[in-house]
């Protein structure tokens, strides 16, 4: 049976009913709609579902409770690090101190956000290794677009204007390549070895003089750390282009090594990922970009310094790749990554890369006999699985990842990377507990067993779930978006 309150919005509608009435108008003369162009005006009322407040406040209420994060349970979505964020963060972002701020006033009255500011990029380019930081960017996309643009400006000013292509590894992310494209450049692939690193015999003959840089993520997408760094770094180096680090899998490593002493000339970090921000949804976000000692001028305008008296001011530079943001970034994103960097001090940041790689290990090592590992060794803060240990039942990564939906668990990442057919993503994190970690060991290893036992119950899944399996592709291309076309 249906629970009324479990219907959707549409299905309570009722011709006629109200659930709220707009106050009468305080202001004489005019409309709400007169400074809306007459092209531009609706010319009948918007279909909208006819209900009570009462039945709106408990469908969104209700709607909420059904949604998944990682305040509600164990989210181990391989390559996005769904770590826990600290309400201490909310806190200090909600300060009216900051809140109160507008971005166009005077730097003299806004010397305190400048200094948060400053620290930030400070603290970021101590655990990086580079020279300095820019925290302009809207996002992790948006820091790797800020980067190949930084890379592109370097060769343009040196007149060298033939390098128009980039290098990105086959287990790259995919915003990788994308970014490249956006950037206008050229994106040539360079193939992984059979233990998932890059090969340098197969980078060595595309190193030319149209090669503009190389990006790569290390620890790389399969988890596992890129051993071959340094050569890649002289051969990029010699050949004239540029070392492009996507920190992506930076709190694999945070503590224990830095980008800018692998030889990385210029990098971009998701907040939300290493720095325990708010993730996903499109934002709002931050993603800093960094670059070495020497391409400090080729950060986007405006850049924030400080003068011998310790006062904050904006500076823009001609030489600058130019600007990528409205004023200095999502100020109350970078509020939260900083307190959560005084949060844990210098000492215990050292410990965010090894506790995170100690629990992906206790994950991969328990679960290896019932899933298929195709690189075996120790991997570092993610591994991946090539579906089950046992495929004879037909049971797909789509099915296990629908399947554990029923246990309460959201689903790893799964069909990427693209280097294996049925791949398994796993990120558990740091935050994580030995006891949820345990959990999620035995319903993991109780779906392999289901998939042998009882294989259609893995297939059909989900069973608890508000909505079963869906037809995804045509949700995606043909989404309905209003109640009437669900209604009908």
């Amino acid at each position: 049976m249906i629970r009324n309150y479990d219907k959707l919005i549409f299905e309570l509608s009722k011709e006629g009913r109200v659930g709220y009435s707009l106050p009468k108008k305080q202001v004489e003369g005019g409309c709400m709609c007169c400074g809306i162009p007459e092209n531009l005006r609706r010319e009948s009322a918007p279909l909208l579902p006819e209900v009570t407040e009462f039945d709106v406040v408990r469908h969104y209420t209700n709607l909420s409770n059904k949604n998944f994060g990682v305040d509600t349970g164990f989210y181990p979505l391989g390559s996005c690090t769904m770590k826990y964020n600290p309400r201490i963060n909310e806190e200090m972002a909600a300060h009216p101190a900051f809140t109160q701020l507008h971005p166009s006033m005077p730097t003299e009255c806004a010397q305190g956000a400048l200094e948060v500011y400053y620290n930030l990029a400070a603290s970021l380019a101590e655990v990086s290794g580079l020279a300095e930081f820019t925290l302009n960017p809207y996002a992790g996309a948006h820091g790797e677009l800020t980067g190949l643009m930084i890379m592109r400006q370097y060769h343009i000013q040196r007149g060298d204007l033939k390098r128009t292509k980039v290098i990105v590894p086959d287990s790259a992310h995919g915003t990788n390549p994308a970014s490249a494209a956006v950037c206008g450049l050229q994106i040539v692939e360079v193939k992984s070895t059979a233990n998932g690193t890059v090969d340098v015999e197969d980078l060595k003959p595309l190193l030319d003089d149209t090669i503009a840089g190389i990006m790569m993520t290390n620890p790389n997408t399969l988890g596992i750390f890129e051993t071959e760094i340094p050569e890649i770094s002289r051969l990029v180096h010699e050949c004239g282009g540029l070392l492009y680090y996507d920190g992506a899998n930076l709190n694999a490593v945070l503590g224990k090594c830095r980008p800018g002493d692998m030889g990385f000339d210029i990098m971009h970090i998701n907040l939300h990922k290493t720095f325990s921000t708010p993730h996903g949804g499109g934002g709002p976000g931050d993603g800093p970009v960094g670059v070495r000692a020497g391409l400090e001028h080729l950060l986007p305008n405006p850049q924030v310094k400080k003068d011998e008296n310790g006062r904050f001011y904006l500076q823009c530079d001609e030489k600058s790749a130019g600007y990528v943001s409205n004023f200095l970034g999502n100020f109350g994103i970078i509020m939260r990554a900083y307190t959560y960097i005084l949060t844990l001090g210098r000492e215990n940041v050292k410990m965010v890369g090894p506790l995170a790689v100690l629990n992906a290990n206790y994950v991969k090592e328990s679960l290896k006999g019932e899933y298929y590992l195709p690189i075996e060794g120790v991997c570092k803060h993610e591994f991946v699985f090539d579906g089950l240990a046992d495929k004879s039942t037909g049971v797909t990564t789509l099915d296990i990842a629908k399947r554990l939906l029923d246990y309460g668990y959201h689903a790893p990442t799964i069909y990427f990377p693209l280097l294996f057919h049925q791949s398994i993503m796993i990120e558990p994190t740091e935050t994580e507990s030995k006891e949820t970690l345990d959990e999620f060991i035995a319903v993991m290893k109780k779906v392999a067993q289901e998939a042998i036992e009882n294989p259609e119950i893995v297939k059909s899944a989900p069973h608890s779930t508000p909505v079963r399996r869906l037809d995804e592709t045509t949700a995606a291309r043909f989404p309905k978006t209003t109640y009437k076309q669900l209604k009908g």
